[in-house]
């Protein structure tokens, strides 16, 4: 029998081959260490040079810093100090071009004028639309200065008198507008739709639209009517459609009740030595000279002021039957009446209906609600109302006048009685009442619209107590519910466009440039040419009004603003916008110096901003003049901080980010003089000779819109 083979016992040809194997894998590892040892020591090295590199550049930036930072100094200052005479010089020509116009326009920043004015125009008998709209007209313009006033004012003092002016002057506007109102409706009678057999008509100028219907068929199958030439329409319950009264819905392409709401807000949270909007009695005449002592301003009851003898009809339509007086009869030629004789017998619904009118209607409107109602009122800062208020009224539909030998005959009612709680009560049981709008046409909306009603009680828009919306973006068309007629915007996210996806800066020549900003829900450019600017866009409806016509940059801002095109940002912006959380300081100081270099250098949005941390900056520049689009591969990153400015190593398309100096690169304290490095010789002098009203619409551009913290 053979013998056994051992197991696991190595032949000498085994045991060379391994040994010669641990042999090879010895070696390996040693070079394998040596190799290692040798790439540390390069690095060391590699580091130290770096670093002592590094320190004579910093050593040389320290030595250049003052006369850099001298240098940008006296750049921003000369064109501030330009600039600043220029506006001065401006404002100068402006006082005396309106002192020359005698146009009969009060100075808004004088407000005897103004107290006069209102004065004189309210005791205006005239109550012809044609003639009280074209006042209106002066009366708006006078308006939107006081506006401004107050939107510039830094004296509480003076912002007190304005904000007063301001709101008895849109007060009176909307008196004139109940006005003009009556005397259509005591006529309506004798202008009957033979089709329909009611009354109904559209007025139209460049600041309103009117839209009036008159019931004086009273037909049960009446649902609603739609003013086509106008693009609004209202639905009634039946009670209503067989009840005497008229509806109206007054679109005001302005908007004077937010105003109102901001400036409540603004008193709310600051505290001023007395309230525009208190409860208590003022006195009838307002003063000449000095402030008006009232504390009821925002409220005050014109027409009753006025008019304390004039009788008025103010019934509610659920009870107006009841509570009756016996009429009386007026007798007079048909010629305009006295002032102290005229007075409108227009009354909102509120109490029949739930209603809550305006904050300026002429009778002391109450809001019946019930006291455990969750409040949606609007933040204004995070919503903006679109395309002026629509004022959505019923009035009890006046006596007709009536032609009796050449004299026309009225009849007219005394003053009611308040109701009782029970009558309120009962008044909000009504159905609801609808209405339909086709969006203004002078306005963009970006997302599906918002509707929201107006609180007189509380100054301020609320979203509650509005149902069934239904949007039909084909037809730009909103139709709703509301539980009583009132006051009504169309609103939409403030910053619905923000954060940018992506934005560009670039010359088009000497003192003109081009801002284009790829927004989140549109794309927009905007024009520069010295201290002009022009709207671009792809957007057709809502813009046709701004895109191509040269405005300042304060004004092209209002104007997008209230179209709907927002890229604007304020001290509230971070609150309802992401943001890359940069430093102010830092991001002020770069668009400073982007302003001083746009004749001659492109800027671009970088996606290694949002990567390279608060205290730094990072964007795409490149040397640029003409007005064709930058050419692929131009562009080079530059970080900018607190204390130095670099060209960085990495390009847009690396794969991580680096912030290591870009070889052969500088250290400098100012962004501009980085720039010069990698600029021609024309290109460095071309800045030189900007203007400084173009440097400073690009400088006020990019504060406005603050494209290096949101995007």
């Amino acid at each position: 029998m053979p013998p056994k083979k051992g197991k696991g016992k190595l032949t000498k040809a085994q045991k060379a081959t391994q040994q010669q194997e641990d042999e090879e894998r010895r070696l390996q590892e040693e070079g394998e260490a040596k190799l290692q040892v040798e790439k540390e020591e390069q690095e060391r090295l590699e580091g130290e040079r770096k670093k002592k590199v590094l320190e004579k550049l910093e050593l040389k930036d320290q030595e250049r810093r003052e006369g850099e930072l001298n240098e940008l100094h006296h750049l921003l200052e000369e064109n501030h100090t330009a600039v600043t005479t220029w506006k001065t010089d401006a404002e100068e020509k402006a006082k005396w071009d309106r002192y020359l116009h005698c146009d009969g326009s009060p100075d808004p920043a004088v407000q005897k004028d103004v107290n006069t004015y209102i004065s004189l125009w309210r005791e205006d008998p005239g109550v012809n639309i044609t003639l009280v709209l074209k006042q209106c007209t002066l009366a708006l313009k006078l308006a939107e200065e006081l506006e401004g006033l107050i939107r510039d004012n830094t004296d509480p003092k003076e912002g007190l008198k304005y904000q007063e002016g301001f709101i008895l002057l849109q007060e009176l506007i909307h008196h004139k507008h109940l006005l003009t109102t009556d005397e259509i409706l005591q006529t309506a009678g004798a202008n009957i739709d033979t089709e329909t057999g009611n009354m109904q008509t559209v007025v139209k100028d460049d600041n309103i639209t009117l839209c009036l219907w008159a019931n004086l068929k009273k037909n049960s199958r009446f649902k609603g009517l739609h003013f086509e030439e106008a693009g609004l329409g209202f639905e009634l319950p039946k009670q209503l459609a067989v009840s005497d009264i008229a509806v109206r819905i007054l679109h005001t392409r302005y908007d004077h009740l937010s105003t109102l709401a901001r400036m409540a807000d603004l008193r709310i949270n600051t505290p001023l030595p007395r309230s525009l909007a208190g409860g208590e009695e003022v006195p009838a005449e307002i003063p000449e000279q000095g402030e008006t002592k009232r504390e009821g301003g925002a409220v005050e009851d014109i027409e009753a002021q006025q008019q304390q003898t004039v009788d008025e009809e103010v019934q509610s339509i659920q009870g107006h039957e009841g509570r009756k007086s016996a009429a009386s009869v007026q007798s007079r030629k048909s010629s305009p009446q006295l002032p102290e004789g005229r007075g409108s017998r227009i009354e909102t619904q509120m109490e029949a209906l739930g209603a809550e009118g305006e904050s300026t209607s002429p009778l002391g409107q109450r809001t019946v609600m019930d006291s455990s109602e969750c409040v949606q009122a609007v933040d204004l800062l995070q919503y903006t109302p679109l395309g002026g208020v629509f004022y959505y009224n019923v009035f009890h539909l006046p006596p007709q006048a009536h032609q009796v030998n050449g004299w026309e005959i009225r009849q007219v009612f005394p003053y009611p009685e308040e109701k009782s709680h029970s009558e309120e009560t009962e008044a909000v049981t009504c159905p609801p009442v609808g209405v339909s709008v086709t969006l203004p046409d002078f306005v963009v909306f970006l997302e599906t619209p918002q509707v929201a009603r107006w609180d007189s009680a509380g100054k301020q828009w609320r979203m509650d107590g509005i149902t069934e919306v239904s949007y039909e973006e084909a037809e730009a068309k909103i139709s709703f519910q509301m539980d009583s007629f009132q006051a009504f915007v169309l609103m939409q996210e403030t910053y619905a466009n923000l954060p940018f996806l992506s934005w560009e800066l670039r010359p088009l020549g000497q003192d003109s440039a081009l801002f284009t900003v790829n927004g989140a829900l549109i794309d927009l450019s905007i024009t520069i040419q010295g201290d002009q600017c022009m709207l671009q866009s792809d957007q057709e409806r809502g813009l046709s009004h701004l895109k191509g016509k040269w405005m300042s940059g304060p004004a092209l801002q209002r104007a997008m603003l209230n179209a709907g095109i927002n890229i604007f940002v304020n001290e509230y912006t971070d609150k309802y916008v992401s943001s890359c959380g940069k430093d102010p300081l830092t991001e002020h100081a770069a668009y400073e110096q982007m302003a001083l270099f746009t004749s001659a250098c492109a800027f671009s949005w970088s996606k290694w901003n949002a990567k390279c941390g608060a205290e730094h900056l990072l964007m795409q520049v490149c040397e640029h003049w003409g007005p064709d689009s930058v050419p692929k591969g131009s562009w080079s990153l530059y970080l900018l901080g607190a204390q130095r400015s670099q060209k960085l190593e990495i390009t847009e398309q690396s794969e991580a980010f680096s912030p290591d100096l870009y070889p052969g690169g500088e250290f400098h304290s100012t962004f501009i003089h980085m720039l010069q490095d990698d600029m021609s010789p024309e290109g460095v002098a071309r800045p030189r000779g900007s203007s400084c009203l173009f440097v400073d619409t690009v400088q006020s551009l990019l504060c406005a819109t603050r494209p290096l913290m949101y995007s």
